[in-house]
């Protein structure tokens, strides 16, 4: 089956994947939050997402004996999924060890919210990650944008960019999201949603 471990390999791998679409056009996105976060996670662990691999660019290290990968996957939003089952099946990480960042129109601009499982909801990356994992049981990091207004469509505000009095509100969700997901990581998605889902 995929994401046996391996019990002969004492390094735990975990897996974070943020979503967005590649492309200069896309950057600064309400849609690209996931990327936005991963970058923090990169700088915070001295590393970089700059290998193209499993249709993604992605980074490792190694921190207190757990093997990091980091995924930025290039395949556009509907299909973020491909890139991060690939990468699950060739490193064999479980779903309860993928972290998944992404943005969430649910939840207010600037708010943050952990869950240890769940569906995909509305959101079509995650629809994509679900369907290629054949399975919803896996911790992620949601990033609050916020309702597009009732005269807009969905996908343009989604793909539309942060506006600038936005932008410090969204830089501290960014920060709060990649420490929330180092702190599953790190405690347990119990102890870290505890932590970070308040308000």
């Amino acid at each position: 089956m995929f994401f046996k471990l391996n019990k002969n390999n004492k390094t735990e791998k975990w897996l974070i994947a943020g979503l967005g679409n590649p492309g200069s056009e896309y950057q600064g996105t309400r849609h690209n939050c996931g990327f936005a976060a991963l970058d923090i996670i990169a700088e915070k662990l001295g590393t970089e997402t700059s290998k193209k691999k499993f249709k993604a660019l992605v980074g490792s290290c190694k921190k207190d004996e757990k093997e990091i990968i980091l995924m930025k996957p290039q395949t556009f939003m509907n299909l973020s999924g491909e890139a991060i089952q690939e990468a699950a099946n060739w490193h064999k990480i479980s779903p309860a060890r993928i972290i998944v960042i992404y943005d969430d129109i649910d939840l207010n601009p600037g708010a943050i919210r952990v869950r240890e499982k769940g569906s995909a909801g509305s959101h079509n990356g995650m629809k994509s990650v679900v369907k290629m994992l054949s399975n919803q049981e896996f911790p992620r990091v949601r990033i609050g944008i916020g309702k597009q207004p009732p005269f807009m469509d969905l996908a343009d505000y989604v793909l539309g960019r942060i506006p600038k009095e936005e932008q410090p509100l969204m830089n501290e969700a960014f920060e709060k999201a990649a420490d929330a997901a180092l702190s599953i990581i790190e405690k347990g998605c119990t102890k870290t949603m505890s932590i970070f889902n308040k308000g």
